[in-house]
């Protein structure tokens, strides 16, 4: 993503989404994912008939204003470029660690609350992922019931759930479906089954992940140019977002200023690509050496019926090109069977999407 398309999202530049957005009462269906790397909000448009999407990094950095000495709050992408040297990303690991990252997350939910005005009267589902950490489950449980929207309702499902939901149709076709679902996100891997809404065998494993990729693709940048050039794993990340593709990649150059003056060009050919590439071989094995059998244990008859439907891609490595495919055509020969995947237009805006439709039938039925 650019610079300009970030800034354009984090002004909640809206998106063209079919859903239904009616509300009850005056009350506003949101829906919420305040992620590891970026944080979406899906609510009705000033017409009603689309949804607008806000999407901005989840990071903050505070400055002292130089007139008044008063503390004052940059969020998202503006913080990241102006203060990278002390910009704070609160979520790393999926959730508030401790006290002072919830403080942090709750000074930058709010920020991005008033600055894009999002209704206090409003019926709010939340998007959770799915992490065996309690500690950090109550901290985020802290975060969203001391927010300032939500008055009329506040729930929260599983991020896999809700992700899944936009890959199934324009309704919530998926709550009446059997089905996996597959969370490539930045700080965990996620798997679960879905029976009627219910989650079964939920799996998660901080072994495989996308910040996992980000430093792969710094370290391999660095081996690829002999040493020449070293960079962040914001970068890293950029050129993931940029470039990776697994249908149509083409190398690409950057140039980098020396120390002491000057610039480098120099062009990636292979360290991209073959971090996404390990990536995918390692979330496959993950897949069907871990969660499938734990789940044919566990519940035998939903692994075979889920295994009969499409397997539901969501997350933020789930938006690189052709991964859909090459998941579905490696796992088909790691478990030696013809498996189908899928996932939503944006899956990185999947479980927000499906969280925002949630709450306007939750809103609609109140």
């Amino acid at each position: 993503m650019s610079d300009d398309d970030a800034a354009e999202a984090a002004n909640g530049e809206s998106t063209a989404d079919s859903d239904d957005t009616s509300t009850s009462g005056g009350t506003v269906p949101v829906g919420v994912k305040l992620g590891s790397t970026r944080t979406v909000i899906a609510l009705p448009d000033s017409h009603g008939t689309e949804n607008r999407i806000i999407r901005t990094l989840t990071c903050m950095a505070t400055y002292e204003d130089a007139l008044t000495g008063e503390e004052k709050v940059l969020y998202g992408e503006e913080a990241a470029r102006e203060y990278p040297d002390r910009v704070e990303y609160m979520l790393r690991s999926g959730l508030p660690e401790d006290k002072d990252r919830a403080e942090m997350t709750k000074t930058f939910f709010e920020a991005l609350i008033e600055a894009n005005d999002i209704p206090a009267n409003s019926g709010v589902v939340y998007a959770i992922p799915t992490i065996d950490n309690p500690a950090g489950l109550e901290n985020l449980k802290s975060v969203i019931e001391d927010s300032s929207i939500g008055l009329s309702l506040m729930e929260s499902y599983p991020e896999s759930l809700c992700g899944s939901i936009p890959a199934f149709g324009d309704d919530l076709e998926a709550i009446d479906e059997i089905f996996i679902s597959v969370n490539m996100g930045s700080t965990n891997l996620e798997a679960s089954a879905y029976r009627r809404g219910e989650q079964l065998a939920p799996f998660t494993t901080g072994a495989v992940t996308g910040n996992e990729v980000d430093r792969m693709i710094a370290n391999y940048v660095e081996e690829e140019t002999q040493g020449r050039v070293n960079i962040d794993t914001q970068t890293a990340r950029e050129y993931k977002e940029e470039h990776a593709d697994f249908l149509d990649f083409e190398p690409f150059t950057d140039i980098i200023q020396q120390p002491g003056g000057g610039t480098h060009e120099f062009t990636i050919e292979r360290s991209v690509m073959d971090a996404v590439d390990e990536y995918l071989d390692d979330a496959v094995d993950e897949l069907a050496n871990t969660f499938l059998p734990e789940l044919a244990n566990e519940h035998m008859k939903v692994y075979q019926l889920a295994l009969d439907r499409p397997i539901v891609l969501t997350g933020g490595m789930a938006c690189i090109p052709g991964i859909v495919e090459e998941f579905e055509a490696r796992l088909s020969e790691e478990l030696n069977r013809d498996v189908e995947a899928t996932a939503a237009d944006k899956p990185d805006e999947a479980p927000t999407v499906g969280a925002q439709r949630i709450a306007a039938r939750l809103v609609e039925n109140s």
